[in-house]
């Protein structure tokens, strides 16, 4: 498949009465990769240089779930449907075993999706997320709350501080990530209020469900690579050693003066550290 990042077609897969909006590409030998993506993200905020590198062994895809941006339906305000939804869209590919590769609401789901569905999740990559009832999961500050509802000139600009520590390195990654991620000429439709409502909704009820032991992450069995930045301030970098600690097969990447989207700031290195966990 000649498709890239920024040409693949935006296609529709029905399930359950929505139309999921996704883009698919890459080839290879390597089972297919879905992206479950963060939380106000829809398909342009995946990074390409992520992605296209990933998708020269396997097939990648992104997708946006119920009622996400171009996707039809309700988005669902619980992590466990917002799985489930998940799950209709990759039953409805027709794929039998997938990788997942999941940022932050993502995360979450993609654990639910592993728990609801083992056969169906042979690897996990978890990047900055954290368990159910996690440390303060659901519970942001108000002041970082805050940096979600900014009104910008260049709207995507709000995602430098959400995404990037304040160092002067990590900025100008940042400012490389937004360039990469707003090259695509045909954007897909913005998150609507209700998603952000939604989705919010859902993080919270299922950071708040506390367990100090984490019994639930004994029951997955999958590999997992769990990765973040050393300071990430929207899910704090602690769930990540606490995924680690309490997942069965799991390991763990810290990269320096990085926050929570550490895997942006090193694109390289991550793609390097996901094929080889991928290829094990």
């Amino acid at each position: 498949m000649s498709d890239t990042h920024n040409t693949a077609p935006t296609r529709h897969a029905e399930a359950n009465g929505i139309s999921f909006a996704y883009r698919r590409f890459g080839a290879g030998p390597g089972v297919p990769v879905v992206f479950l993506q963060h939380f106000m993200g829809n398909l342009d905020d995946h990074d390409p240089a992520i992605t296209d590198a990933l998708a020269a062994g396997r097939e990648v895809i992104l997708f946006n779930n119920a009622g996400v941006a171009s996707s039809t339906g309700t988005t669902a305000d619980t992590v466990e449907q917002t799985a489930r939804d998940a799950e209709s869209f990759i039953d409805a590919l027709g794929l039998e075993q997938v990788d997942l590769l999941a940022h932050s609401m993502g995360g979450l789901v993609a654990q639910q999706i592993a728990t609801d569905r083992p056969e169906l999740i042979r690897k996990l990559i978890l990047v900055g997320t954290g368990p159910r009832g996690g440390e303060g999961i659901g519970e942001m500050a108000p002041q970082t709350a805050a940096l979600f509802t900014v009104v910008l000139e260049h709207q995507e600009q709000m995602w430098l501080p959400i995404l990037f520590s304040p160092s002067k390195a990590s900025q100008i990654a940042g400012r490389d990530f937004l360039e990469r991620i707003m090259a695509r000429p045909d954007r897909d439709a913005p998150v609507t209020a209700a998603t952000v409502q939604a989705q919010g909704a859902a993080i919270h009820s299922y950071g708040t469900r506390k367990d100090p032991s984490y019994a639930h992450l004994a029951d997955l069995r999958q590999p997992t690579l769990v990765v973040n930045g050393n300071n990430d301030i929207i899910i704090a970098t602690i769930n990540s050693y606490i995924l680690q600690q309490h997942l069965p097969d799991a390991t763990l990447v810290l990269y320096p003066d990085a926050n929570h989207g550490a895997h942006f700031q090193y694109p390289g290195r991550f793609v390097e550290q996901v094929r080889m966990f991928l290829d094990d």
